[in-house]
């Protein structure tokens, strides 16, 4: 009872504090906490943690305050604050940017605004970077295809619906509906959900379509569902990824139609997959079919087949459903750190480009959209757009210059991936770091994305220092002993020791 009692006291002293600010200066707080996720102030919003002492299970940052913080974090970036003073800023990460056991890590810190290296330890040494990766696929994806675009899957006529027959057997007998892959691989298999990103575009919603275009066109008889997903081509799976990983369920045959991103389940993000998972969307649809079509004399096949070949651009649409857009997509990716989406995104990529959608035609579009954004290049390998292979090659310093670009650059598409980064210590892959003493100070500052192979590790992303000066970073720790413990708080501790720095 005394802990629900210190809370009730707390909030009442709280609100009595409230009260008591001018009204003025309660609507400007409001204002700015209101702003949009994606601008460059969000950082900035919470001050150093002045939360009241708690249960010790508890962080102190994640307790009900006693008193709200001095207005110091909630104004916007003045590009007057002070640069941090790089000797300054190696002092502070030199002793917490240190691997536990075998291994090294390389860093950079630059001051958005201006570009200036602020911190580099063999920051133009390449390295395996793990699922990093995503970042330099989240800025091909919304430079090349556009945050605002989407893609459609349809339910298409084979023969066309209207179309004459001697025998009259288009409006009777036996029908194709072909199920045409364009891109969304996070369907699902209930009705659209146009609130969410997985599950935006749902096959209920489009048998039901289907059903209805079917009965106005007079058709009655029997239904085979066929697939259609010739959009992407060569290997379904990159012969960089190693088998294990695959058979782990890192990945699986790509295909460009799928439900919750080819997994069984959507809340199971581990364990095996499906290996085919056109036809695994194909047969929920024929099952969704099945029962709206019933009372319309539709007899749907159970079994479902491949299309051979490509869609007639005659053939009719029965209906058609859409994902959410490739901005929700980028931020979903970066935020769970999917590779079967990021993927995806990559060939989908190098089709808003006229290229064909496979790997290799992926990993170039990546490459040739940083180039054309002036992110330098050279020696970097990129041998997927996901990051599961190791045969990538990026250094720390490139990675800084693409979240440069993505917080600060002139192409303003890329803001869209600012909500993406993961938060530390709320949400995505950072949701449980940050915890403990050594970094909890910089829990809802550091905006990065994160990296994880055997033994790699990766973090880059965003933060504004105690000056008010946004700053952006790359650590990669390759060559590192598998499971040690003490590196994920390494990387994690000297984002937070930026966060801290008044190193002007």
């Amino acid at each position: 009872m005394s802990g629900t009692t210190g809370t009730a006291r707390s909030r009442e002293r709280l609100h009595a504090l409230i009260r008591s600010w001018p009204t003025a200066l309660l609507t400007l707080l409001l204002a700015v906490l209101a702003l949009p996720a994606g601008m460059l102030i969000a950082p900035a919003l919470t001050g150093p943690d002045l939360s009241a002492a708690g249960a010790a299970e508890t962080p102190a940052w994640q307790l009900v305050p006693e008193r709200l913080s001095v207005p110091q974090g909630i104004g916007p970036l003045r590009n007057a604050a002070p640069v941090p003073v790089p000797a300054e800023v190696a002092a502070r990460l030199d002793p917490v940017l240190k691997t536990d056991g075998g291994g090294t890590f390389t860093g950079v810190v630059q001051d958005a605004a201006t570009g200036k290296v602020l911190f580099d330890r063999d920051g133009a040494a390449n390295r395996i970077p793990a699922s990093n990766m995503k970042l330099l696929t989240a800025v091909a994806a919304l430079r090349s295809l556009g945050p605002e675009a989407r893609f459609s899957t349809k339910a298409v006529a084979v023969p066309p619906a209207g179309s004459a027959t001697p025998s009259g057997s288009a409006r009777s007998g036996t029908r194709s509906v072909v199920l045409v892959g364009g891109g969304d691989v996070l369907l699902s298999e209930a009705e659209s959900a146009e609130g969410k990103v997985l599950g935006h575009a749902g096959l209920a919603t489009l048998a039901k379509q289907t059903a209805e275009s079917l009965r106005k066109d007079g058709f009655t008889g029997d239904v085979k569902i066929l697939v259609d997903d010739s959009l992407f081509t060569g290997p379904s799976l990159n012969p960089a990824w190693s088998p294990e990983d695959v058979a782990a369920g890192e990945m699986a045959p790509l295909f460009p139609l799928a439900l919750n991103s080819a997994r069984f389940d959507p809340a199971v993000t581990i364990g095996p997959r499906p290996q085919d998972s056109a036809l695994a969307a194909g047969e929920a649809f024929a099952a969704r079919l099945r029962t709206v079509g019933a009372a319309a004399g539709l007899r749907v096949a159970p079994a479902v087949g491949r299309l051979d070949g490509k869609t007639a651009a005659n053939a009719a649409v029965l209906g058609e459903v859409q994902s959410a857009t490739v901005s929700q997509q980028v931020d979903h990716m970066l935020q769970t750190s999917d590779n079967y989406l990021a993927e995806t995104l990559g060939r989908m990529s190098a089709v808003a480009t006229g290229q064909q959608a496979s790997n290799e035609t992926a990993t170039a579009a990546v490459l040739r959209q940083l180039a054309d954004l002036g992110v330098p290049t050279e020696g970097m390998v990129v041998a997927d757009v996901s990051g599961l292979a190791l045969d990538n090659q990026v250094s720390a310093r490139q990675f800084s210059e693409v979240v440069r670009a993505i917080t600060s650059g002139r192409d303003t598409r890329l803001r869209a991936a600012l909500a993406g980064f993961p938060v530390a210590g709320l949400t995505g892959t950072l949701g449980d770091r940050y915890i403990d003493e050594s970094t909890a100070e910089g829990a809802g500052l550091v905006r990065a994305k994160t990296g994880t192979l055997n033994s790699v590790i990766a973090l880059s992303g965003y933060v504004v220092d105690a000056d008010g000066r946004l700053l952006v970073f790359s650590f990669i720790g390759n060559g590192l002993t598998p499971g040690a413990a003490g590196n994920k708080p390494a990387l994690d501790a000297s984002a937070t020791v930026l966060a801290a720095c008044g190193c002007s």
